[in-house]
Order: structure tokens, then C-alpha cells, then sequence
């Protein structure tokens, strides 16, 4: 070989070794450069439905499908699996029953998650329908049985109750086990009595026809089984004939449905001329059953049974051993730290977008390893492995490993595996062949009844050191399509469990309720103590956002949600907090850490609506446990819904993405809450008393500042309970109103940490609310507030604090009483209007330029002069009675194509907050 040939060789070998090495670096980091900022606005999204994904879950109304059709029919929970030449099927795995098969046109995409998926804002859900032609169907009833068809419903509580039955068979009549993924087709597991059944799906064409292909593997059992293959209504002209049964239907007999045996020992059978059914005798050993259903023409039937004739048997894979993977790269993403030097900042860990497959990542919920790996699930139903949640975030990994959950908005990991609660129920992922990807889907509990209702939401679901699962249940509100009768303003009846918080038994097969009368609760969980507390939505019979200690057999005011006879008393919560604070309020969690500084130890409280994050102090000093909050500062990008603590760096992550009208601009994020060390300056003990209360800070206090009484406001009222969208405020009287409470005196505390605010006529209300405007010891201002619900006024006990000389006498002084109170004074301007409009949160919802999309209410920009129009074919021209009238009575006068779900702000308001606020709307 020539020196030049040589050298060439060895140039080429070289070339390709650092090519090599290259791709090995390209594949170790998923791309190029790492991910270092989110822009949704950006993203180019994917379909919904993925073409490599063999399903999507939903509910399915198919009521109307036509007249050969049974009528009643809805399923809360199915797969819709696709299948070749544009068909498909909903499995109803609470039924094990074909609640309809299709071809056509796959779904709408009409569901929550859904409809924005790529338009975020986008609230607009329908009712989940077909988009093609029906082809087969069945009722509400069994698609198995043991011994003999059924044709009605068997669950518990049928013909017992007033309102309808949702969840699962009997488990002793069959059980849904879950859906493995194998080589992107879905192979379906449920028992059938106490027979184990495995089925895949699959189509099959003659012609322009298409017929469906079930086939199954049937284990070893001493019990015939009967399958419910079709339901025809007003079948005529039943035939049997070998293995093949057919029913002719339509008024001229010109259609046919019909069921073959194409494998296996099995026998059609048409019973009451309506049901095609399939009898599968008894046997020792596992077999392999084929049966074609079909529905056409009926001088096609000809063409159907020469196709069943040359239809070939069916090898079941190895799918319990796993499947290739779907999802195969990884993306790296960086974090960006907060450069903010308050003592918790929130730092931001940038998400997966854009990625491989287009797929959206809104973040629901968070849970970690003991090693500080993580694992997120989305609103889309995916979920994603996170790696890297270090101090600096430089380089986190994300891996997705599963997809197409219904609706999911918790996950969980227990003894190292992954639960995810959505509507299907309590799903453990688990990954069969170690690659990386979960390959069944297993039902861990389904028991637990699910309706249909948009807003009765698969909540939160929360591990106990009992090692049993607690889940949160949405009321079904009435302000989505509704499948369900009506009950009380603002609900539908959805099921016996909506508005409840339920626990799991250990095995997932059994439940009991704990507590019920909630509105949309979303849960906290002490992992060692067992504590369980349940934030409420502000809405139709709750009046502002309460915060609750849950406790069994406990009754929280919705009548809707009650599910129970025996009128129990409503029980109060631990804390109200104040619309202007908190309008909507998600999840808690519980800061196990001590890398959280002066935070833990503390039980946090995640607002959607405002966003952002509250710490919750509890006053046990006296005969009843009370509660109070404050909020921590901090810059959140997108709406705070749950969180948990990382054993890795000691941290809270928060989840959280927009949907429902937050203060928040951004889509979704993934946000830390990092304690810096700097000092912290927020209340962290209070107590509350007929003295009045004292408030303990983390940091020593001015003695100037703290000590005079002009730096504080100090307010209480009520609320009124009823079916209208939340409460106005009350003075103790009931009028409308809030009180304004003089200070009499303030005293500061011998560490300087403590103050002392001297109050006048102390008695138990359902919120108090403390502004203060103080300076700390060193000199930073305290602009900030706390409000908390006092149950009880015994007195305090003050000599523990070295307050010095208090003079209580002035507690019964009318003069000094009248001198504090005249203090108080209240202002009318823009400036002021701007404020209370902010305060109130009236910026969630209402855009004070020209902005729609997202918005619960119309824009305020140049709203003066403008016609409205409303719901009741009403109009009028805006002007400032109208403002008025919208901010104190809003139902009265309710503007097309807008939420009805706007609280009355009377008593909230003040006349002169009244006028500013129209000043400022005036001024926009």
C-alpha cells in the first residue's frame, strides 16, 4: 500500500472516529445545545392524538349513535384504541364492555385537556362523541358474565339511590387489571369472575367493509363465560348458523349485524332477538379464542362469511416481558437561578419543550425518589422522568415514560413505584423490561366512582404513613356540558363520591369515605404525622377560600356534596382566607426538609389564582386549633398548584400550569423555592385572644415602628354561606360591611420578635385580617399582611412574651376607643381604585386592555359608552351604575359569552373603594 493510500486510511479513520464520537456525544446529550428557556408561544405542538400511541382515554357519550343503537349509553371511563383502515373502539374498562365501535373520523377533541392543548386558555369543553359512523354498541350492563348473560346493570347502589351509578362491576362479577403496551398496540387484561382474559383489537376488511377482530386469550376456568358482543334494538330475523349468528334490523331488514367464530372453542348465540352474545364452555387450560363482529349491508353477508372463512389464527406476543420503547431519547434542559437576594427566591427549572414528538408539557404534580429523582405528570396525560435536580440545575435530564392518562392531576411514589391519579382511578406505571418506558398500565384501584362530569375532577391524590392512598374529588359543577341531573345551583349530581375526600384501602380494593360537602378540595398529606388537611374552591355555597383540618365523618357546607341522610352540622374550617389573598386555591405540602430555614417544619398552601405560595401557622394555644396565613413573596411565572420537598437539595418544586383564570401569564412551569439564608421577615406564631393578638416575626423588629399603633389596620367581618358564587363580607350584625377594629396600642415583645396589638371588643369572627406597614430591627421595610379566623377569644397569656407594662384598662376606655378609631381614614383617587383592583384579584379575570382569550370576564378598556349584552336578551349601555352594579350584585346582569362565576364584593368594598375603582376603570 502506497504512503499516500496509508495516510488517506488513516485520515478517514480518524475523520470517522471523531464522527463517532460526536453522535456518542449528541446521544449522551439529546441535543446539540441544552434547553435553557420555555417560549409557548413558540411551540410548534403535535396532534393531541400521537400515531404511535395505540389509544386515548375518555369518557363517551353515545347515546345518539341511531336507531338500532341502545340509548342509554355513557361510560366515564374507556380507551378509545385505533385501529387500522379508520376504525376504533371504546373499551368501558369500568363495564369490560364495548361501549361503541366506529369508523370514520377518530374523536373530537372536546375534553378539558383537549381543547387546550394548544390553545392554553381554552375552557370551551363538549361532551366526548364520535366523529364516524357507529358500527356496534352495547348498554349499560356487563360486557362479561359468569354462568349466563345479563343485560342490566349490576353495580351496587342501582335502583337504590337518587342519583346515577358510575364505577366499576362487582369485583367478585369481573375487574378491569389494566392495559399493557406492547410494540405501540395495546393488549387489554381484566378477570372475568375469577378467569383472567387478555384481548387486542384489531380490523378487518372486505371490500368497502370493515368488521372488528377480538382476540383472546382465556385462562383455565370451571365456569362458562358469555361474552356481550352487539346490542341491536328492534332486531328482527335471528339466525344461527354454525359459527356464525346474525341479526337482521332496519325497517326493510336491509341491515345486518353479525358475530363469527373465527379460533377457538366458542358458541354465538343471539338472545331476546337483540343481543348478539358468544359462549366460551369451561375449560382446564388457557386458550385462544377469535370472534369478528360486523354490522352492514345486508347483501354483504355473503362477502362477511367467505372473509371469516379465510381469516388466519392470532399468536398473542410475549407482552408481559415489555415491548420496545416509544419513546427512546433523552432532552436536557438548564435551569435558570433567581438572582434576587431575598431569603426565598424561586428559581426556575426549564421544561421539555420543544421535544422529539411535538408533545406538550403542562405540569400537574410532582413526587421524588429517595435519591432525588423525580417524576412529573401533565394535564395531557403523559409523564416524565426528571434527573439532575441539583443546587445549580445546569444539566437536568428528562426521559418520558408513559402517556394517555384521562385527565391526571396527581402522581405519587410509593416503595419505588409511580401511581398517577386521573379519572380512570389510581394507575401504577410499571416498566416490565427495565428500558426506560412503562409497558402496563396497571389498575391499582379503580374503585372509587367516577361520572363524567367536566369539573368532577380526578382532584389529588396524597400518600399517608399508613401507606394508603387519600384522594381528593371535584364537586360536578354545572359550568361545563353536563351528562347528569341537576342538583343545587351551580352542580350537577355526578357521582356519590364527588365533593368528597376518600381513603384507599392498602390493596386498592376497597375505600371509605372520610369527609364529603366540598366543592373542588385539593389535599395536604404529613408524610410521618399523618395530618391530612383540604383547601375548598371558592364558588356556589363556599364563600371564600377555607383551608380545613380533615377529620372522619367531617361535612363542609355543599349540599350538592353531602352523600349522606343524616344532616349533619357544617364543620368550620381552620382558617378562611380572604377572596383579595387567595380566590382559588390548589394543594398543600408540608416542608419535611431542614434545609428550608425559618420554613421548616411549616405546611405550605399553593394558590392558583393569585399565584403563589402561603405559609400557614396554627394557633394551638387555646381549647380550639386555629389557623392563619401569609403570603411568601416571590416571582412565579405560572400558576402554584402542588408541590413536594426534594431529599436531594432540601427544596420545594412546585408545579402548576394556567387554565382557570390566574393572575399568572405564564403556560406552565416548574418552579423551586429556594432558601437563600438571607434574613426573613414574615410572621411565623400567632395567638389570638380577648386582648386582642400577638404576631411573632423570624427577624427582631423596629421598637419605633412596631410600636405605633398607626402602622397597623386591622379589619373582621363574616361571610354569608348560600348558593350564589362566594360571599360578600359582614359585619358581626350581619349588614354589610367590614369593621374596622381601633388599635389601642401596639407593644413590642423583650426579643423584639413579637408584637402585641391591643384590640377592643375581641370576639370570634370568620376573618380577620392584620396590615401592617413596620421596619425590622436593621432597618428593611414590612409592607405586608395576615389574616386568620379566630374560633376562640379566652384569654392570652401575655407575661410570656416581656411585653412590659400593658395597660388592658384601655380595652374599656369609650374615649381612647374613639380617638384610635378616628385614625382610620379612607381615601378616593385612581391611585387607590388601582390598588383595590389588583388586591382583589379582579385582574385574573378581567383584562384591563382588550384581552379575551383566557379571561373569565369581558376587558374593562373603554368600557364606558358600550353596549352589553346579556344572557337573559337583555342590553344596556355601560355606565357607572352599571360598574356598581356589576361589582356588588354581578348575577344580575350577566354579559354573553362570559363566566357566571364572579363573587359578590358586597361589604367587601367600601363607598369610597367603590368610587375608585370606577375612577380607575374610567381612567383604562
Amino acid at each position: 500500500m502506497s504512503s499516500f493510500s496509508r495516510n488517506t486510511l488513516l485520515l478517514l479513520t480518524t475523520l470517522c472516529m471523531l464522527a463517532a464520537g460526536t453522535f456518542l456525544l449528541m446521544d449522551c446529550a439529546g441535543s446539540k445545545t441544552l434547553i435553557k428557556e420555555n417560549d409557548f408561544e413558540a411551540l410548534e405542538l403535535g396532534s393531541f392524538v400521537e400515531n404511535d400511541f395505540p389509544y386515548v382515554s375518555t369518557s363517551m357519550d353515545a347515546r345518539q349513535l341511531g336507531a338500532s343503537f341502545p340509548d342509554d349509553n355513557v361510560s366515564a371511563r374507556t380507551l378509545a384504541l385505533k385501529l387500522a383502515d379508520s376504525s376504533y373502539v371504546c373499551f368501558d374498562t369500568d363495564m369490560l364492555r364495548w361501549t361503541v365501535a366506529w369508523t370514520g373520523e377518530f374523536l373530537p377533541m372536546y375534553l378539558m385537556p383537549q381543547v387546550s392543548y394548544k390553545d392554553y386558555y381554552n375552557k370551551g369543553n363538549k361532551t366526548a362523541v364520535i366523529a364516524g359512523k357507529a358500527k356496534i354498541a352495547t348498554g349499560i350492563y356487563p360486557g362479561w358474565n359468569v354462568g349466563s348473560p345479563v343485560f342490566r346493570d349490576i353495580r351496587d347502589g342501582v335502583g337504590k339511590q337518587d342519583i346515577p351509578v358510575w364505577g366499576p362491576l362487582p369485583e367478585q362479577a369481573g375487574r378491569w387489571n389494566g392495559v399493557y403496551i406492547h410494540n405501540k398496540q395495546a393488549v387489554l387484561s381484566y378477570d372475568v369472575g375469577k378467569t383472567e382474559v387478555a384481548e387486542m383489537v384489531n380490523s378487518v376488511r372486505f371490500g368497502q367493509e370493515i368488521a372488528f377482530r377480538r382476540n383472546f386469550r382465556v385462562d383455565a376456568g370451571n365456569e362458562a363465560l358469555y361474552l356481550t358482543a352487539a346490542d341491536v334494538v328492534k332486531g328482527s330475523d335471528a339466525k344461527t348458523e354454525g359459527r356464525i349468528a346474525y341479526l337482521y334490523h332496519g325497517a326493510r331488514k336491509d341491515s345486518v349485524t353479525a358475530v363469527a367464530i373465527v379460533a377457538g372453542d366458542a358458541q354465538p348465540e343471539i338472545q331476546e332477538n337483540r343481543y348478539l352474545t358468544v359462549k366460551i364452555p369451561a375449560s382446564a387450560g388457557s386458550r385462544e379464542i377469535s370472534v369478528v363482529v360486523w354490522m352492514g349491508p345486508a347483501d354483504k353477508l355473503s362477502a362477511f362469511q367467505e372473509k371469516i372463512a379465510s381469516e388466519k389464527p392470532f399468536s398473542f406476543p410475549n407482552f408481559k416481558k415489555g415491548g420496545a420503547s416509544l419513546w427512546k431519547e433523552s432532552v436536557y434542559t438548564q435551569g435558570r437561578l433567581s438572582t434576587e437576594s431575598e431569603d426565598f427566591v424561586i428559581d426556575q427549572v426549564t421544561l421539555p419543550l420543544p421535544n422529539p414528538w411535538k408533545r406538550n408539557v403542562r405540569v400537574a404534580d410532582i413526587a421524588f425518589w429517595p435519591d432525588g429523582r423525580a417524576a412529573i405528570v401533565t394535564f395531557s396525560g403523559d409523564v416524565w422522568l426528571i434527573d439532575g435536580l441539583d443546587t445549580d440545575l445546569k444539566k437536568v435530564k428528562w426521559r418520558r415514560f408513559a402517556s394517555g392518562l384521562h385527565e391526571p392531576q396527581s402522581i405519587e411514589i410509593r416503595k419505588n413505584d409511580i401511581y398517577v391519579f386521573g379519572r380512570e382511578g389510581i394507575v401504577r406505571l410499571v416498566d416490565l423490561n427495565g428500558d426506560g418506558m412503562a409497558d402496563f398500565y396497571e389498575n391499582f384501584s379503580n374503585i372509587a366512582q367516577q361520572s363524567p362530569e367536566s369539573r368532577e375532577w380526578a382532584a389529588d391524590l396524597v400518600l399517608g404513613p399508613d401507606d394508603c392512598f387519600y384522594i381528593a374529588k371535584g364537586g360536578a359543577l354545572n359550568n361545563g356540558p353536563g351528562l347528569t341531573p341537576f342538583a343545587y345551583k351551580g352542580f350537577r349530581t355526578g357521582s356519590i363520591l364527588s365533593g368528597s375526600v376518600v381513603k384507599i384501602a392498602q390493596d386498592g380494593r376497597s375505600y371509605e369515605v372520610i369527609a364529603t360537602g366540598l366543592r373542588g378540595p385539593f389535599l395536604g398529606m404529613h408524610p410521618h404525622t399523618g395530618v391530612l388537611t383540604a383547601s375548598d374552591q371558592q364558588g356556589n355555597f363556599v364563600p371564600s377560600t377555607p383551608l380545613y383540618l380533615i377529620k372522619k365523618g367531617d361535612y363542609y357546607g355543599v349540599p350538592a356534596t353531602l352523600h349522606r341522610n343524616d344532616n349533619p352540622p357544617i364543620t368550620p374550617p381552620l382558617t378562611w382566607i380572604p377572596h383579595s389573598v387567595d380566590r382559588s386555591a390548589i394543594g398543600q405540602a408540608w416542608i419535611t426538609s431542614d434545609k428550608m430555614g425559618p420554613l421548616n417544619g411549616n405546611l405550605i398552601h399553593f394558590s392558583f389564582g393569585r399565584p403563589g405560595l402561603l405559609r400557614v401557622l396554627f394557633d394551638t394555644t387555646s381549647t380550639t386549633v386555629q389557623g392563619g396565613v401569609s403570603f411568601i413573596k416571590g416571582a412565579y411565572t405560572a400558576p402554584t398548584s402542588k408541590g413536594a420537598v426534594n431529599p436531594r437539595d432540601g427544596q420545594l418544586y412546585i408545579a402548576g400550569f394556567n387554565l382557570w383564570g390566574s393572575s399568572a401569564k405564564g403556560v406552565s412551569a416548574l418552579q423551586r423555592l429556594r432558601y437563600t439564608g438571607q434574613p426573613s421577615y414574615r410572621p411565623n406564631r400567632f395567638e389570638v385572644g380577648k386582648e386582642g393578638v400577638v404576631i411573632t416575626f423570624d427577624s427582631p423588629l423596629s421598637a419605633e415602628s412596631a410600636t405605633d399603633p398607626k402602622n397597623y389596620r386591622v379589619k373582621r367581618w363574616n361571610y354569608l354561606r348560600t348558593e350564589e358564587y362566594g360571599s360578600g363580607h359582614y359585619k358581626l350584625d350581619g349588614t354589610p360591611g367590614q369593621e374596622s377594629m381601633p388599635v389601642l396600642a401596639a407593644h413590642l415583645s423583650a426579643d423584639k420578635k413579637s408584637i402585641f396589638l391591643l384590640l377592643p371588643d375581641m370576639k370570634e369572627a370568620e376573618q380577620m385580617e392584620v396590615l401592617y406597614e413596620i421596619a425590622a430591627e436593621d432597618g428593611r421595610s414590612m409592607q405586608d399582611g395576615f389574616w386568620f379566623t379566630p374560633k376562640s377569644v379566652e384569654a392570652l397569656s401575655l407575661g410570656k412574651y416581656g411585653f412590659g407594662q400593658v395597660n388592658l384598662a384601655l380595652l374599656t376606655d369609650k374615649a381612647a376607643i374613639a380617638r384610635a378609631s378616628e385614625s382610620i381614614v379612607e381615601v378616593v383617587s385612581v391611585e387607590h381604585g388601582k390598588a383595590m383592583f389588583e388586591k382583589l384579584a379582579c385582574v385574573g379575570c378581567h383584562s384591563t386592555g382588550t384581552q379575551v382569550d383566557g379571561m373569565y370576564g369581558p376587558p374593562l378598556k373603554g368600557l364606558l359608552g358600550k353596549r352589553r349584552e346579556f344572557t337573559d336578551g337583555t342590553s344596556q349601555v355601560a355606565n357607572e351604575k352599571y360598574i356598581k352594579e356589576s361589582i356588588l350584585d354581578p348575577p344580575v346582569k350577566h354579559v354573553k359569552g362570559y363566566s357566571g362565576e364572579m363573587p359578590s364584593y358586597v361589604g367587601i368594598v367600601s363607598d369610597s373603594d367603590l368610587e375608585s375603582i370606577i375612577l380607575y376603570i374610567k381612567s383604562l
